[in-house]
């Protein structure tokens, strides 16, 4: 289980690079990408096949960011996971949070031998003030259930 000190210091970060917003706009990382930002959170977006998504700039990678960043979600499919992590990790970004369904047991053990703090198996929008709706309700419900992380 992620401890509460990696999730507490991940949604600090104001400045954040999101991996895995899609061109279709249907995705999860493109509904995290707009929620974040109506959160006052500067989110780079990162689509290696897109210049731009829903007129915002996209970045092609990691190292291509403008500016550094706090932390990196990452909304891909495992199989793409552990790359991610590792050009994250390449691009000096030490904080990495694998979106639900988004986690592997590579990546995971990468951050580990790496020194990467990583959260998994999280919801991001459970945690990322203001928490609004279904993620306010579904937090409520996993602190009632005991499934919060925990220190």
């Amino acid at each position: 289980m992620t401890p509460k000190s990696a999730v507490v210091d991940f949604v600090a970060q104001r400045k954040l690079a999101l991996v895995g917003i899609s061109r279709g706009g249907k995705k999860f990382g493109n509904f995290a990408y707009k929620s974040l930002r109506e959160k006052g959170y500067q989110v780079f977006p990162v689509n290696p096949h897109a210049e731009n998504i829903a007129g915002e700039r996209c970045f092609p990678n990691l190292r291509a960011l403008p500016e550094a960043v706090g932390g990196v979600l990452i909304s891909v499919p495992p199989s793409q996971t552990e790359q991610v992590v590792r050009d994250a990790a390449a691009a000096g970004i030490r904080r990495i949070w694998l979106q639900q369904g988004s986690q592997s047991q590579e990546a995971i053990r990468f951050c580990a031998e790496n020194g990467l703090t990583v959260v998994h198996g999280e919801c991001i929008l459970m945690f990322a003030e203001p928490v609004v709706s279904f993620h306010r309700w579904h937090r409520w419900l996993w602190n009632v259930l005991g499934r919060l992380p925990k220190n």
